[in-house]
């Protein structure tokens, strides 16, 4: 092995056990396998998230799917090709119109989302590893000090803050979350249809303009002129286009607008200067998020470390902040993760003053934007991953509203457009996405003597590693974590073992 070379540390953890759901509040009925990661290249978290596994701080969970009681599906949208729906619309409008006339909008029009489930998806004790262990694991195998490795951070994964629907979906009465994955409501009343006497509806901006154009034409009649023709109507395809999400981030606010808003972009490790300066007015709105959303107490969130790439953004891969100024001030935190082929959510929180601003879709369009200007820079770089979907939680399906987007087949880890898979949610809290009943993982190991370990501060491989063990064996369990991790990433991860 190379002597440079970098590498990924983990204990696995199995998933026997049932845990507390956050979504439905089943007391054990949340079943996920679990690592305790010590050191994460950015490679490695990207292959694992492309198996449906999701960190929390330096906890990494895989749902189990066909046995939880709220399955959880990795969710990305195309970032290149998105484009905003009427109710995000709605959001963009109303942080303008606070930015511009500086209106509040009263009360919490988007409701918190149910709480994190990454805080009961399995045991978080920290690993037995010892720090010997680490910091001399094969002299000629680990040269490289682990500041070149990604150490995932402590901060939770992101649930936003405005689950619930928004607009006109919010005088809807909120369904309840059920265990079996259907949604309780009332059954919709018959109808007659349209009016077919009535003439079909019209813009009110078309209606406007015709008006005026008739008030002209009385006018030249009166004045004895010829009147104005009226044009003919343009077509939905010249005038309707949509408009990219860029247009609504950059559109124009009065000089004398009531607040600035600013959005900076800061490396939390090596600590930027910019990282520094801010962190104590950061954590400040950590910890009232934390005690007024989640009720929580405010652990102080770590940090991460740097990777770059010749071929990868200026800014290089890892975790960073989004920091959110509001006329001088930080009101709300976006934490992310810059991986090889995406931007990943991982956490947003924020003053709890301005929870009626809708910060989570807010602060989602925002990363939607800065993923499609990462882009720019790395071509491969043109995913937005959103954590995940549930649907079998009403509340958590505001993330399928994120379109063109993508489910992750819990068999096969192909992606599938979420409009093929609704059907099949609808029918089924679990479901397989790919519909080729001969397809399988592509990317399964099957020789687990190729799995690589961490015995003694000496890598080796499985094979190697189980001759010289003494005990009971541990066959099953490394194969099953190896099946889990896939090939990439069980042939580089090191699974650390006692």
């Amino acid at each position: 092995m190379a002597g440079n070379k970098s590498y990924t540390i983990v204990e696995y953890f199995g998933g026997d056990d049932g845990y507390r759901c956050g979504y439905c509040k089943n007391q054990t009925g949340n079943f996920s396998h679990g690592m305790w990661t010590h050191t994460m290249t950015v490679q490695d978290y990207q292959d694992l998230i492309d198996r449906g596994w999701r960190r929390s701080g330096k906890y990494v969970y895989k749902p189990i799917m066909n046995k939880t009681c709220c399955p959880q599906y990795t969710i990305r949208c195309h970032a290149l090709k998105f484009q905003p729906s009427k109710s995000h619309k709605k959001i963009l409008k109303k942080m303008s119109k606070f930015i511009s006339k500086g209106e509040l909008p009263k009360g919490q029009e988007d409701g918190e989302p149910m709480e994190s489930v990454c805080e009961d998806a399995g045991p978080r004790e920290h690993g037995k590893i010892c720090h010997s262990d680490l910091k001399c694991a094969v002299v000629t195998d680990l040269q490289k000090e682990a500041a070149e490795c990604l150490t995932i951070t402590d901060a939770q994964k992101k649930d936003e803050a405005d689950a619930a629907p928004t607009g006109s979906e919010t005088s809807r009465k909120d369904p309840v979350c059920v265990p079996d994955g259907r949604t309780t409501a009332a059954a919709p009343k018959p109808g007659t249809g349209a009016d077919a006497s009535r003439p079909p509806c019209r813009k009110a901006k078309d209606l406007r303009k015709e008006r005026r154009l008739q008030k002209e034409q009385t006018r030249q009649l009166a004045d004895g002129a010829s009147p104005i023709v009226s044009p003919t109507p343009t077509t939905p395809t010249q005038t309707n286009q949509p408009k990219p999400l860029e247009d609504f981030m950059t559109k124009s606010l009065p000089e004398n607008s009531s607040h600035g808003l600013e959005v900076r972009l800061v490396r939390s490790n090596p600590p930027s200067p910019q990282f520094k300066a801010s962190f104590d007015a950061s954590y400040q709105v950590y910890k009232l998020y934390q005690m007024a959303i989640h009720k929580d107490p405010p652990d102080k969130p770590s940090e991460s470390q740097a990777e770059y790439s010749p071929d990868g953004p200026e800014v290089g891969y890892g975790s960073f902040h989004q920091q959110y100024w509001l006329d001088g001030r930080i009101v709300a935190v976006g934490v992310i993760d810059i991986l090889p082929t995406c931007v990943s959510s991982v956490y947003l929180y924020y003053h709890p003053d301005f929870a009626s601003l809708s910060l989570g879709s807010y602060s989602a369009l925002r990363e939607i934007l800065f993923t499609r200007q990462l882009q720019k820079q790395s071509p491969k770089l043109s995913y937005y991953y959103l954590g995940f979907y549930i649907h079998s939680c009403p509340k958590m399906r505001y993330k399928g509203q994120y379109r063109p987007s993508d489910l992750l087949c819990p068999e096969t880890f192909a992606w599938v457009p979420i409009e093929r898979c609704l059907p099949q949610l609808e029918n089924s809290r679990y479901a397989r996405f790919n519909q080729d009943p001969d397809a399988g993982d592509s990317r399964l190991l099957k020789d687990i003597a190729l799995v690589l370990v961490l015995y003694r501060r000496t890598v080796m491989p499985y094979g190697v590693y189980a001759r010289k063990r003494k005990g009971s064996s541990d066959e099953a369990e490394v194969q099953q974590y190896a099946g889990l991790v896939g090939q990439d990433c069980a042939e580089r991860i090191l699974l650390y073992r006692a």
